[in-house]
């Protein structure tokens, strides 16, 4: 788990989640990353992936970007500075980027979107900008600057005529020097602008997204809503990375009624990307027979979520509450926080979510 130094996850989580950046030197020491820069460019050839290749810099503010997938010509005719690579959601195709989750379980588990991924030569840059997202970068191989800002971060504040989201005006605040093993926090609304110092940086990101209130209720008639956010409660370090707790359901409150199954049924909605993933593991599936007895993993495009409601759970899965004939309630928590299950323990449940392609043997 993530080595905090000087403070404690409880400290973490009371001053800084949603507050102010922290970075926490060798968070995971000797950390050495699960994909190198050559497999990362090899993964960016393929169909599955999203890619994008951004090239520029904040002296010229010449920028472009490309999305892939890309061909092995595409990085021939790169320059030799000046560029990154970036792939999203590789948590949902490499199990050893997934494992990484687990370091972060202190964070609940169903607030969290994907691990991105970015190799970047000397001077590679995706620029200053800032989005509604908590995010936690592991430094994979290499070194990278990070400017940080709390200024200017407004909507009006863009290049025009540009591809990306640069934030025109930057006024640094704070700057950090990261190598593999470190990582930075930074809160949504803090603009940030990474810069490689040399030809082998990577990093990973593990973003958690935030909640427009307009986007959890709707269209409720809610009082000031326009650009506001759902923010988490002070969260109780309980290392059950699926529970919703009763304090996430009292904080959704302060802006509009929603009920507890409604709002975990919004929480663990995929987005049209994990959607089509799945769609593609199912196809994967067929001709594959059900082992009774077997351990079964959760896929990684799924979300879980769990209600204790008049000591009963209540689980949900991709948006919908799951029905099951379990009643082992210890099995049931255990399988929401773990993402895995035995077909021995829970027979039922675990037949279910086979023929539902959402889980596959281990």
């Amino acid at each position: 788990m993530i080595y905090f130094g000087t403070i404690s996850e409880q400290v973490f989580l009371k001053d800084y989640w949603q507050k102010k950046p922290l970075l926490i030197k060798q968070a995971l020491p000797n950390f050495i990353s699960p994909i190198t820069p050559d497999e990362l460019a090899g993964l960016s050839l393929e169909d599955e992936f999203e890619s994008r290749l951004v090239q520029g810099n904040i002296t010229t503010q010449q920028w472009s970007l490309v999305r892939g997938p890309f061909t092995e010509s595409t990085f021939a005719k790169l320059s030799e500075k000046d560029w990154t690579l970036l792939l999203q959601g590789v948590d949902r195709f490499i199990p050893e980027v997934e494992d990484l989750i687990a370091h972060f379980n202190f964070i609940p588990r169903w607030r969290f979107d994907d691990v991105m991924i970015s190799y970047a030569v000397k001077g590679g840059s995706v620029g200053p900008h800032f989005d509604y997202y908590d995010v936690f970068l592991l430094q994979g191989s290499g070194r990278r600057r990070w400017e940080l800002s709390t200024k200017h971060c407004n909507i009006d504040n863009y290049l025009a005529d540009v591809p990306l989201r640069i934030m025109q005006e930057f006024e640094v605040e704070q700057t950090f020097e990261v190598e593999p093993g470190d990582v930075l926090y930074i809160p949504p609304k803090v603009a940030h602008h990474g810069v490689s110092l040399d030809d082998n940086c990577t990093t990973l990101s593990f973003g958690y997204r935030s909640y427009s209130i307009q986007e959890m209720f709707g269209n409720l008639d809610t009082h000031n809503t326009h650009n506001q956010y759902y923010q988490d409660p002070i969260w109780d370090n309980t290392n059950m990375p699926a529970l919703i707790p009763d304090s996430a359901i009292q904080v959704a409150n302060k802006t509009s009624e929603i009920s507890a199954i409604d709002f975990a049924k919004f929480v663990t909605k995929l987005d049209t990307l994990d959607v089509q993933i799945l769609q593609q593991f199912e196809y994967t599936q067929q001709g594959i027979e059900f082992e009774p007895g077997q351990i079964y993993q959760l896929h990684s495009a799924c979300k879980i979520a769990y209600l204790l409601l008049d000591k009963e759970i209540q689980i949900f899965l991709n948006g919908l509450l799951i029905k099951t004939e379990e009643t082992d309630v210890k099995n049931l928590i255990d399988f929401c926080n773990k993402r895995a299950l035995s077909a021995k323990n829970l027979p039922t449940l675990a037949q279910q979510l086979f023929n539902l392609d959402m889980v596959y043997e281990i």
